[in-house]
C-alpha cells in the first residue's frame, strides 16, 4: 500500500517538504456539474437572472479560489499559478451546467488542488446566484480528470483514457 504523504510516521498531519523536488511544468484540470431543471440553464444562458451574469461571476469566483487553496485546505503548499482557466457548458437538455477548471504552473508540487477547487467553488458560485429561483439544485461529479509534470509525468482519469 502507498504511503500517505501528509501523515507522518507517528501518525501526525505535516505538510510536505519539496525542495528537493524537481522544478517541472505542472498541469492538473478537474470537472463537475450543477444539475438543475432546464429553464434555469436557460436563464443562465440567456443571461436573464436578476443577479447578473452567472457565469462570469462563477469563472472569477473559481480562479480567486485556485490562487487562495492553501488557505482553504491545511496541507496544500501557496502555490504562484501560471495560468487558471475555467469554461461551461450549459446544456438545457440534460438539465447541468458542465464545468471545466485547469491549472498550470512550473513548480515543484502539482495544482490538482487548485484545478478541484476552481471547480468547486465555480459551482457553489452557480449554486448562490440561481438558488432564489431554484434551491434544489445539486452540486456532483467533482473529479480530476488529468494531472501532469513531475516524476509521475501524465496520469488521465479513466473516462479521459484513449480507446481502443
Amino acid at each position: 500500500m502507498t504511503e500517505l504523504s501528509h501523515v507522518d510516521a507517528s501518525g501526525a498531519a505535516n505538510m510536505v517538504d519539496v525542495g528537493a523536488k524537481a522544478m517541472t511544468e505542472r498541469q492538473a484540470t478537474a470537472t463537475g456539474k450543477v444539475l438543475m431543471p432546464a429553464h434555469v440553464v436557460r436563464l443562465i444562458h440567456e443571461n436573464a437572472l436578476k443577479k447578473g451574469d452567472v457565469l462570469a461571476v462563477a469563472r472569477v469566483a473559481g480562479i480567486m479560489a485556485a490562487k487562495r487553496t492553501a488557505e482553504l485546505i491545511p496541507l496544500c503548499h501557496s502555490l504562484s499559478l501560471s495560468k487558471v482557466s475555467i469554461d461551461f457548458d450549459c446544456d438545457e437538455l440534460a438539465g447541468e451546467v458542465r464545468i471545466r477548471a485547469s491549472c498550470r504552473l512550473h513548480g515543484q508540487t502539482g495544482v490538482e488542488m487548485e484545478a478541484l477547487t476552481a471547480v468547486s467553488v465555480a459551482a457553489l458560485t452557480i449554486y448562490d446566484m440561481c438558488k432564489a429561483v431554484e434551491p434544489g439544485m445539486v452540486i456532483s461529479a467533482i473529479a480530476l480528470q488529468e494531472k501532469s509534470g513531475g516524476k509521475r509525468g501524465l496520469w488521465l482519469a479513466d473516462n479521459e483514457k484513449p480507446h481502443d
